[in-house]
């Protein structure tokens, strides 16, 4: 009897010390998340933290396992992350197998404590302006499968120690600074997809253990090799000393001619007018040509009497180039394009500065409202957003002032106005797409107020990687309701004023729709004019899917695959019944999972 006693209150003891260690264990990364949630706030701050809560039951982007009750995955894409991963956080989710933070705002270096999380196999930080090294103590993490460092500012060289990780099957680590050539990881005898573009300091030839992967994953590097050109030979110089002297004389005089050119160009630009230039007429995808309305607008023509005795133009945030209202109102300016809000002009100063100033129409809001608005809309940071540099609020204008894109906007690039007509790829209409949708998930996660009201391919401006940056965003409740959003206004919209989140869902998709068929919602699609998605599902219905999709994007068959399936996507969002559009959240979802 003493016996059974003895080994009931044993296997009581253990069953106690069990619980207590279970408690114990996520009551730490309870902890660990805690810590994160305070260093980079956004999405996290919505998490329940009341005493007794646990991270398992409703933390959004935490999953845990059922059994071990510990933290095995954390998710949190396009949150609105920002700021430095702090020691102590992640490192301390010791049972962690997948960690996601892409497309946010985080920086700085990662943390060397990521080493503690033996067990990780996927890491997704592309999309965010982590910098510096890769500490050597994540190459200790043996177990991992994917990589994905992609659009950071990681520099130095290149680590040997990816050796290290054998298991390794992606590893992306494009749109960084790195230099030096790629080592001779022979070791990476799993790796399956691979991508090191645009690191541009990168140099010398391909390891023989990449040579298989496609010139796509070594665009914008200085490297040769299989599968780009050959490297140039090491060979003694057989050129002759004549040939030499005349390439040399030839070379002399094609630079004085250089230098005689610039210097024309200079005295040139010095005396040009205000205003020399007209905006290009687009070209609509039927071939007529519609010239726009290219107002010549001169700034020194107006009257400002908020300039007497104060500047007036507010610069928000971290500003580095500062100039004054006068400076603004005196540079040289272009007319880029006539929106639903205002015009738009690219200014020219003469210290070099480029700016693109908003000009608004019609603003239909007391100035303490407006400039409340402008605040607000200047607070609001993501990687998909442009950002607001500054504004100017008078009695006869209101200005706004944003950094100029080097590529301009994706209806330039997409309908070739006044630019060569050079196709986007699939690729690179999926970046695009996955772009602008990010930055309209990040604007409604802020609030069920915040919207964007104005959603077209015009105000998606393209950075030189083809990175999407969404502009003008909450500004369409400053202005008088109008009708000019056309083949983007959900059937729903009576008053433009009035937004919603499905109505930005249903613009989304229209512009999903111009991506793939590469037509303007706002042309004449057909001899009836009817509206981009009405005409699209009756071609589809009539003729099949490839008589609406540009041609330029038919081809291989994985990308007709694909092709359908972002169509599909489209197609959701303008349902003409908010309830049957879905989220921003899941368009993004969506689109990732077909794009990658």
């Amino acid at each position: 009897m003493s016996h059974h006693l003895f080994l009931f209150l044993f296997l009581f003891l253990h069953l106690l010390l069990s619980l207590a260690q279970v408690f114990s264990d996520i009551d730490a990364d309870r902890s660990a998340l805690l810590r994160l949630r305070a260093a980079v706030g956004g999405q996290t701050l919505r998490w329940n933290t009341t005493a007794g809560s646990s991270p398992c039951n409703s933390w959004r982007g935490v999953v845990c396992n059922a059994t071990t009750n510990r933290v095995v995955e954390l998710r949190l894409p396009a949150s609105g992350l920002r700021r430095t991963l702090p020691p102590n956080s992640v490192g301390n989710l010791t049972q962690l197998r997948v960690l996601s933070l892409r497309n946010n705002a985080l920086s700085g270096q990662l943390p060397s404590d990521l080493s503690s999380c033996t067990y990780l196999e996927d890491i997704h930080l592309q999309g965010n302006s982590f910098s510096g090294d890769i500490p050597d103590t994540f190459f200790t993490l043996t177990n991992l499968l994917r990589v994905n460092f992609a659009g950071n500012r990681f520099s130095g060289n290149l680590p040997t120690n990816f050796n290290n990780l054998t298991n390794l099957r992606t590893l992306y680590l494009e749109n960084n600074t790195f230099t030096g050539p790629i080592p001779d990881w022979n070791n990476l005898i799993n790796i399956r997809n691979f991508n090191i573009s645009f690191n541009s300091d990168v140099t010398g030839s391909i390891p023989p253990a990449l040579g298989n992967f496609s010139d796509q994953s070594f665009l914008g590097t200085s490297l040769c090799g299989r599968p780009l050109p050959s490297c140039p030979s090491n060979g003694e110089n057989n050129l002759s000393d004549g040939a030499i002297a005349g390439i040399a004389i030839g070379s002399f005089s094609a630079l004085l001619i250089i230098l005689c050119i610039a210097f024309v160009l200079w005295k040139t630009y010095r005396s040009r007018k205000v205003l020399p230039h007209r905006s290009p007429a687009p070209r609509s995808p039927a071939g007529d040509i519609r010239t726009p309305d290219t107002e010549q607008y001169n700034w020194r023509n107006n009257e400002y009497s908020e300039t007497k005795g104060s500047d007036g133009l507010v610069f928000l945030g971290k500003e580095d180039e500062v100039f004054s209202l006068q400076e603004l109102l005196s540079a040289s300016a272009e007319v880029m394009g006539k929106g639903t809000i205002g015009s738009t002009y690219k200014a020219y100063f003469e210290s070099g500065i480029q700016v693109v100033v908003k000009r608004l129409k019609n603003v239909s809001v007391p100035e303490a409202e407006f400039r409340a608005k402008i605040e607000e809309v200047g607070s609001l940071l993501h990687r998909n957003l442009e950002p607001l540099r500054g504004y100017f609020y008078g009695t006869e204008e209101k200005l706004l002032v944003y950094h100029p894109m080097t590529k301009g906007s994706l209806a330039a690039a997409l309908h070739s106005y006044g630019m060569s007509n050079q196709s986007l790829s699939l690729e690179t209409r999926c970046r695009i797409a996955v772009g602008v949708a990010s930055g309209i998930e990040y604007l409604h996660s802020v609030g069920s107020g915040t919207v964007h009201g104005n959603i077209r391919s015009s105000n998606v401006f393209i950075t030189e990687d083809y990175e999407a940056r969404v502009s003008e965003f909450g500004l369409a409740q400053l202005v008088g309701s109008s009708s000019s959003l056309n083949g983007y206004r959900a059937p729903e919209v009576l008053d433009t004023r009035v937004g919603s989140q499905k109505a930005d869902v249903y613009g989304l998709g229209v512009l999903l729709l111009e991506l793939l068929t590469g037509r303007e919602p706002d042309g004449i699609l057909t001899e009836e004019d009817v509206a981009l998605p009405d005409w699209v599902q009756t071609v589809v219905e009539e003729k099949g899917t490839a008589a609406v999709i540009d041609p330029s994007l038919i081809g291989r068959e994985e990308s007709e695959d694909q092709v359908v399936e972002l169509l599909l996507v489209a197609l959701s969002c303008t349902s003409r019944q908010p309830s049957g559009r879905p989220s921003a959240a899941d368009v993004v979802r969506r689109l990732r999972k077909i794009c990658d």
